[in-house]
């Protein structure tokens, strides 16, 4: 895998018939205007021409200052405001495991994430449809009709890279929405990085996880949280894996309500609907596939967290 440097846009631009404003990068279409970046990034036989846009939906690590400071925050901003773009009507979950490290699972997360992606939004999922009160200008919101839950898919043709940039892992997401064949607004696709690796800087960034929209498919960027112990929730409500259905849903439920950051549903402070409650009143979440250690997401409609809606 390899990305092409911003020093050579003016030839890539030449010689892909792309131009050279959009090769540098300006607000996509049904986004809010923020600075997006294109870049071209070699990968799997393929070149990906791939938008980033910089972390959303945060997720800071376990007793990071800025988690400390989420309830005055949530009381300050009070609710979430609609900026005028999608959000997902019927999503569909893919989840990729990235790199050949991923043949070997001791601690068995990809079984873990799998299960509570199954779970979610089926019919005794209560914890999702606290999202389903944000519409967009259709006047639908997020609805469930059973799993959300699409497809898994290992990409171990090779070793995940050692230290992944943002424009990699947009890049990753791209092969997986072709593995899948899928695209569009209702689409989330999961990147999982294995144990050992450094995606956008982690642990070492002070971010669990974060989501962003790539052009073409929404994603998540899902370090092995579980490298980073308990400052990414491990055993913070009953086992190790904690930690990636905390930081797994907080991202999800973003991704429902804010697919194309920042134009859907966004606080006045910039912060989304998970961010308002990171690491608040944590608890189980019961789903047919298992329970699952998750934290509650801010509801307008109840004026505060709700773990159900």
């Amino acid at each position: 895998m390899f990305r092409i440097r911003r020093g050579t846009t003016a030839f890539i631009a030449a010689a892909c018939g792309i131009a050279l404003a959009t090769l540098l990068g300006s607000a996509a279409p049904g986004t809010a205007a923020s600075r997006t970046h294109v870049q071209l990034v070699r990968s799997h036989g393929h070149t990906y021409r791939v938008e980033t846009h910089g972390r959303h939906g945060v997720i800071p690590m376990r007793g990071a200052h800025a988690v400390q400071m989420r309830p005055n925050a949530a009381a300050a901003s009070g609710t979430l405001i609609y900026n005028g773009g999608p959000v997902q009507h019927q999503a569909t979950v893919y989840l990729v495991f990235w790199g050949s490290q991923w043949d070997s699972d001791s601690n068995g997360v990809q079984q873990y994430q799998t299960n509570l992606f199954s779970g979610l939004g089926t019919s005794s999922d209560s914890w999702s449809t606290v999202t389903s009160q944000y519409t967009d200008n259709s006047g639908q919101g997020p609805t469930f009709g059973g799993s959300v839950l699409g497809g898994t898919w290992v990409d171990d043709a090779s070793a995940a890279p050692a230290a992944a940039a943002q424009a990699d892992i947009a890049a990753e997401a791209d092969a997986g929405a072709a593995h899948f064949g899928v695209s569009g607004p209702d689409v989330q696709i999961v990147v999982m990085s294995p144990s050992g690796t450094s995606p956008d800087g982690f642990p070492n960034s002070g971010f669990c996880a974060w989501h962003d929209y790539n052009g073409n498919v929404a994603y998540t960027n899902m370090p092995y949280v579980l490298d980073a112990g308990s400052g990414c929730g491990a055993n913070s409500v009953q086992s190790q894996l904690d930690g990636f259905s905390i930081v797994g849903g907080h991202e999800y439920a973003e991704t429902l309500t804010d697919p194309q950051p920042s134009s859907g549903w966004v606080a006045s402070d910039g912060q989304e609907n998970g961010d308002l409650c990171a690491w608040q009143n944590l608890g189980a979440v019961s789903l047919p596939s298992g329970s699952f250690a998750m934290q509650p997401t801010w509801s307008n409609a109840a004026g505060g967290c709700a773990m159900s809606g």
